[in-house]
């Protein structure tokens, strides 16, 4: 039977994702279990946020199940959590968070809002003024031009600039292969939290155009304190890329920043702008009428036979 979906933990209280390849996943009960090479490992799907499934991973339309009734979302991923390929849904139903989100994305001035309050959570002690978003990227870009040159001081590694190119990966060096892992790890833990909340991917504020423009915003804000010292301490004693180690400072770096906490806490604050009213979310969704809402799941005709 579905559970109520009060009684599924909070995103907050739940673990932040969990990565396996070359592993069969079946149902446990209400649960999951992992099954390789070391044995079977049982899964709390119930308090895990995201499963990520690499190469050489199969999974029972059971387990599938199982995860979507506890609000587990699945991410299918290239080796080493390299690549999105698809997902599953994510525990909220309610449309009220998107509903919300499309009316600050679609309006100009609220967007305008949204955006700089984006760049307001990176630049807490920054005076009460109004920059310009131009302004506000040449900060950025200062920012997180520093953060490289930190993380790069205090691991030892050396930092030249940040390049990488999509169709020659193996042309950059390791520290930027680092930094692109890193940050795709980071990428779907974002998704995840995101859709669970019941927001939408799409609707991005500062970045724009793609399917992930919301989640590339919303990563952007913690960059600078997990992924990029996570790359640079990931090669801290050897030259070449171990992408399991990476992930393991990864996960390390996102644990001690609170990321899940923060990130539903943080969208929150961003788009709680004055004059937005929040949508009731209903058990049955309404139908839209060009005066206001009617309610659904009602049969309209004998109202139209009167």
């Amino acid at each position: 039977m579905r559970k109520d979906l009060h009684e599924l933990p909070k995103i907050r209280d739940s673990i932040s994702y969990l990565y396996f390849e070359h592993a069969i996943i079946e149902q446990d009960d209400s649960s999951i279990v992992i099954i390789n090479d070391e044995g079977k490992t049982p899964v709390p799907v119930a308090s895990c946020t995201c499963l990520m499934l690499g190469p050489g991973t199969s999974i029972t339309h059971a387990a599938i199940r199982a995860c979507g009734e506890n609000g587990c979302m699945i991410i299918w991923c290239g080796e080493g959590i390299q690549r999105f390929y698809a997902s599953g849904i994510g525990e909220t139903r309610s449309a009220a968070n998107q509903l919300r989100q499309a009316k600050l994305c679609m309006d100009g001035k609220t967007h305008l809002e949204v955006a700089k309050r984006m760049y307001e959570v990176r630049f807490p002690q920054l005076p009460k003024q109004d920059y310009s978003l131009q302004q506000l990227r040449g900060m950025e870009g200062i920012r997180v031009r520093e953060a490289y040159k930190l993380a790069s001081k205090l691991s030892g590694v050396l930092w030249q600039s940040r390049q990488y190119k999509n169709t020659a990966w193996e042309a950059s060096d390791p520290i930027n292969r680092a930094l692109s892992e890193s940050n795709a790890i980071l990428y779907g833990l974002c998704h995840a939290a995101i859709v669970s909340l019941g927001y939408s991917p799409a609707l991005g504020f500062i970045h724009t155009g793609k399917m992930l423009s919301f989640v590339y915003d919303i990563a952007d804000l913690y960059k600078a304190e997990t992924t990029i010292p996570a790359a640079f301490e990931s090669l801290r004693n050897s030259d070449i890329l171990d992408s399991s180690w990476l992930r393991r400072c990864c996960r390390s770096r996102f644990q001690q920043a609170r990321l899940l906490e923060r990130i539903a806490d943080d969208i929150k604050w961003i788009f709680d702008i004055e004059g937005i009213e929040d949508i009731e979310a209903k058990e049955t969704g309404d139908l839209w009428d060009e005066e206001e809402n009617v309610q659904g799941g009602k049969n309209y005709s004998v109202d139209v036979l009167k």
